[in-house]
């Protein structure tokens, strides 16, 4: 890290050509290859965060992702994506960008199927838990966000390899909208994008805060715990409740959640529809306190341990929905 944390992000010289990012890439472009859209290849950028820019067809890729340094770096100050969750973000990234470059979201049938594209964009929502609606994809039923998130969705659900949406969705509203994507996409097989080049947003080449001022950044924006979602020291001691006789063999509980923050993180943002900053913000508040506490984890009771802790975390989350 101290090689670089004082280097400005944009003087580390970084590039998706040969980059760890260069095969992921390469890969979406073979996939929207065999679904027919070969004409259809959208640039991809360095950036801060993921993200397509409105009515642009590029995509963003987060910058730490093409360095193996900064790569080890986010995996300890937040959670890395895995190979797998890369892929899911560049169907997910395609699909706005395939919806720009094509101009589906003026027609009358986008509409109807999907809403309107003007629609407020508003980062706080309350989903409808298992709605059959929208497909299921990114955590925190995302599809509900706004009906761009929603054609983004159903894309990246219908361009995913063994999806088998078919069969996953027969029964489902959401088929329609699949179907509308299938057949959207076999009509435009050979014909150019209405806009085959976008505009990127803040690029890699931009970014002037160094390494250490881009996290500090970040740990600032993340550091207050939305108001009603803070925990209470006695549920995690309660979930924590280990006797005196066995806490000899008991281990710190904070390495505990340490090694399944990730797991847990992602599970409740899943199937509880709140936003994953939302759910890392309690994981860490919870991590912080069972650190200040020194509870201890009964190596005999870890599933159970974890278990609580997910419900727990879970329950939080619910409660900051509701609100």
């Amino acid at each position: 890290m101290e090689d670089i944390a004082g280097t400005r992000i944009c003087d580390l010289g970084l590039r998706i050509e040969g980059s760890p990012l260069e095969a992921p890439v390469a890969r979406l472009y073979r996939e929207l290859e065999r679904k027919g859209l070969g004409k259809f290849r959208p640039g991809c950028y360095l950036s801060d965060e993921w993200g397509c820019p409105s009515g642009e067809p590029v995509i963003g890729i987060p910058f730490y992702l093409a360095d193996a340094r900064l790569a080890r770096l986010e995996a300890e100050r937040n959670d890395l994506e895995t190979p797998a969750e890369i892929m899911m973000y560049l169907r997910h990234e395609a699909g706005h960008a395939f919806n720009y470059a094509y101009r589906l979201h003026r027609t009358p049938e986008w509409r109807e199927l999907f809403g309107p594209y003007r629609r407020p964009y508003r980062d706080h929502y309350r989903p409808v838990a298992f709605s059959r609606e929208y497909v299921r994809h990114i955590a925190g039923w995302y599809a509900q966000k706004h009906p761009d998130e929603d054609f983004a969705e159903t894309f990246a659900v219908w361009l995913t390899p063994g999806s088998r949406w078919r069969q996953k969705y027969r029964w489902w509203g959401a088929l329609r909208k699949l179907q509308y994507v299938a057949r959207t996409a076999r009509a435009l097989r050979g014909k150019d994008p209405a806009r085959a080049r976008g505009r990127a947003d803040l690029t890699v080449d931009e970014m002037e805060l160094t390494v250490e001022e881009f996290y500090a950044r970040s740990r600032a924006e993340q550091a207050k715990l939305p108001e009603g979602a803070l925990m209470l020291d006695t549920d995690l001691a309660d979930i924590f409740n280990v006797s005196p006789r066995r806490r000899r063999g008991a281990r710190p509980a904070v390495e505990l959640l340490r090694e399944h923050r990730k797991t847990v993180t992602d599970k409740v943002a899943y199937w509880t529809g709140a936003q994953r900053p939302l759910v890392k913000q309690l994981v860490d508040a919870m991590e912080t306190r069972l650190q200040a506490g020194h509870l201890r984890a009964d190596r005999a009771r870890e599933g159970e341990h974890v278990a609580e802790l997910s419900a727990y975390v879970a329950a939080l989350a619910i409660h900051r929905l509701g609100r």
